[in-house]
C-alpha cells in the first residue's frame, strides 16, 4: 500500500510537462512527498508488525534463503526497479537533467530497499538481509541500463498476480493466530504471483511478440514452527506481447506514460508450466 500511494502521488504529475529546467517547487514537492511516504509506511510498519517485541540489530540467520524459495528476492528486484522508476520520472519532471536522474533514481530506489531491511534487522523473525537488499539494487539499477546500454531495449521486467490459492493467508493465520493477514495483505504472498523476464529478439524487424520466463512458487509450503518453509519453485515459458508497440498510435504524452507503467504487468497468453510439473495454460494468469 505505502509504495501504491508513492506511485499515485508522484508518477500521476509525471505525465505532463517534462522541463529541462530545474524547478525549485516541483523538486521539493517530490521530495516532501516521498519523505512523508517513507516515514509514514515505515511507522506503519514497525507499530502494527513488531514494535512490542523489537530486537537488537541482527542479521539474517540463512532462514531467508528457504523462506519463500527465493520468490521474495524477485519481488525486491521488482520493487526496486518500480520505485528507481518512479523516482526517476519524478526528478524528470522537476527539471533534473536525464542522467542525473537516472542516476539520482537507482540511488533512490536503492536507499528504500535499505530502509526495509533496517526495518528487518529489528524484527524478530527476520534480520538484515544482504541477498534481498543485493536483489533490490539490481533492481534500482535497471532503469538506468534500460535507458543506456543499448542489448536492455530487448528485454522486459513484469510479473503477473492472480489469486489461484488462499494457501498463503491459511499459514499465515496459523503462524499468527493473534494477528491474521488483511486480505488484501497481498504483498507477502508469494504463492499467487509470478515473476516475468521478457525477450524480444525480433523486435528490430517489427515484431511485437517475444518470450516470457516465469517464476514462481507453488502451493506445498508448510509451518515448521514460527517460519514457513518447503514449497516448490514454478517455471514458465510464454508468449509475451509489447505493449508500447502494439499500442502505438495510442501517443499522446498520458498515454505514454500509461503504456510505461502497464508494461510492468504480464498479459495473459499461452503458457506451458516447465517444473514442477508440465503443464499447458491457454490463457495464464
Amino acid at each position: 500500500m505505502p509504495y501504491l500511494i508513492l506511485f499515485l502521488f508522484l508518477s500521476f504529475n509525471t505525465c505532463y510537462a517534462q522541463t529541462d529546467t530545474l524547478k525549485p517547487t516541483r523538486l521539493a514537492f517530490v521530495g516532501l512527498a516521498s519523505s512523508s511516504v517513507m516515514i509514514g509506511s515505515y511507522a506503519y510498519v514497525k507499530n502494527s508488525w513488531w514494535s512490542d517485541n523489537a530486537e537488537d540489530f541482527h542479521f539474517d540467520d540463512g532462514s531467508d534463503l528457504r523462506y519463500a524459495k527465493n520468490v521474495d528476492k524477485a519481488s525486491h528486484f521488482m520493487g526496486g526497479l518500480i520505485v528507481a522508476d518512479i523516482f526517476t520520472s519524478s526528478l524528470k519532471w522537476s527539471g533534473l537533467n536525464e542522467k542525473k536522474s537516472y542516476l539520482y533514481g537507482a540511488a533512490l530506489g536503492s536507499f528504500i530497499q535499505l530502509s526495509i531491511e533496517m526495518k528487518d534487522a529489528y524484527a524478530p523473525y527476520w534480520g538484515f538481509s544482504i541477498y534481498d537488499f543485493g536483489a533490490g539494487t539490481i533492481g534500482a539499477i535497471v532503469p538506468y541500463a534500460e535507458r543506456y546500454w543499448k542489448p536492455m531495449e530487448y528485454i522486459d521486467f513484469k510479473m503477473s498476480y492472480y489469486k489461484r490459492s488462499n494457501h498463503y493467508w491459511d499459514l499465515t493465520t496459523a503462524q499468527k493466530p493473534d494477528r491474521p493477514p488483511s486480505k488484501y495483505h497481498y504483498h507477502d504472498d508469494y504463492i499467487n504471483p509470478t515473476y516475468w523476464l521478457s525477450v524480444y529478439p525480433l523486435k528490430n524487424v517489427g515484431s511485437d511478440i517475444g518470450l516470457a520466463f516465469g517464476f514462481g512458487l507453488d502451493e506445498s509450503q508448510y509451518l515448521d514452527g514460527k517460519t514457513k518453509r518447503g514449497g516448490k519453485n514454478e517455471f514458465y515459458i510464454a508468449l509475451d506481447y509489447d505493449l508500447k508497440r502494439i499500442l502505438k498510435r495510442w501517443n499522446s504524452p498520458f498515454a505514454k506514460k500509461m503504456k510505461h507503467w502497464l508494461n510492468y504487468i504480464k498479459i495473459p497468453a499461452p503458457t506451458i508450466r516447465v517444473a514442477p510439473e508440465l503443464e499447458f495454460y491457454p490463457f495464464f494468469m
